[in-house]
């Protein structure tokens, strides 16, 4: 399979104030000069307008009850205080209105600036059902909950230095770190070293990150392998490769592969192009699943 991709967009703040639509960048996500692959820009737009559409449209006011003055959120047609359970809920889905017409803002002036017309029809939020099997007899779905079950930065096999700090969590290697900044600015909420048991294994294995794609509601891996020029690290990688062949998954579909070697340094842009396959390609494969 061929997948074609039509480039990176390299926002740059200039371009930006020629816009109506900069301001969304005060308030927003760290995108600025940053790659977004079109396909997954696409993506992100079309889940935040459907995702809009479903949420209620509400407000919230001041009104005097019993005579004292308490918040209401007003949704739709009906009105909730907020210190009750039901207004609580209106609460939240308000403020996710919020949070995602700013992001909506931030998206589509990245797509007008570089892009004609709508975002690509083929790239539609959907729920995909990709599957882990933890032995030969029980697949796991790897979706939200299963990505909630995780535990972030669990791997107590070997000690880590301290040289790579973010955002309290000591990576392994600069490369590691800037991946994690990169996943943090894209929004894509992701789990470093979690533990996961697979078929086929007593012990879990760690990988670098788990990444939970929420326009998917679906799981990925993504193993950057370092130090390749060592044996013992060549041969521990490709035993993690047909373990996680072993468990059902697919190479480069449910885990990406980035590397690093001292006369090929890692790049950000490579990872881009990595996830924008993965999450495209489990799109357009989505009916064969």
């Amino acid at each position: 399979m061929h997948l074609i991709f039509t480039g990176f967009v390299g926002i740059c703040r200039f371009c930006l104030h020629k816009t109506d639509k900069a301001g969304a960048y005060n308030r927003g996500m760290e995108i600025v000069d940053k790659y977004i692959p079109r396909e997954y820009l696409a993506l992100k737009i079309n889940y935040c307008r459907q995702r809009l559409e479903e949420l209620p449209k509400s407000t919230m006011m001041e009104c005097k009850i019993g005579g004292a003055t308490r918040k209401i959120i007003k949704a739709d047609n009906h009105r909730y205080c907020i210190d009750t359970p039901a207004g609580a809920n209106a609460l939240k889905l308000l403020q996710e209105r919020k949070e995602l017409s700013a992001q909506l803002q931030i998206y589509e002036t990245i797509w007008d600036i570089n892009f004609k017309g709508e975002p690509l029809p083929e790239c539609k939020p959907c729920k995909l059902n990709r599957c882990l099997y933890i032995n030969p007899k029980q697949p796991v779905i790897m979706d939200k909950a299963f990505f909630d079950s995780l535990k972030n930065d669990d791997n107590k096999k070997y000690a880590k230095y301290k040289n790579y700090p973010y955002k309290g969590i000591y990576y392994r290697s600069a490369s590691e770190r800037d991946i994690a900044i990169y996943y943090t600015e894209m929004g894509i909420p992701f789990k470093y070293e979690p533990s996961v048991y697979i078929s086929g294994l007593i012990k879990p294995i760690n990988p670098d990150f788990a990444l939970y794609i929420k326009e998917l509601d679906s799981c990925k891996f993504h193993e950057h392998l370092g130090m390749k020029e060592f044996a013992d690290y060549q041969r521990d990688a490709k035993v993690k490769y047909s373990n996680y062949i072993g468990a059902g998954l697919v190479p480069e579909l449910d885990i990406i592969y980035t590397h690093d070697m001292e006369d090929v340094p890692f790049d950000i842009r490579y990872l881009s192009v990595k996830l924008n396959s993965a999450v495209y390609g489990s799109i357009i494969c989505r009916d064969f699943q």
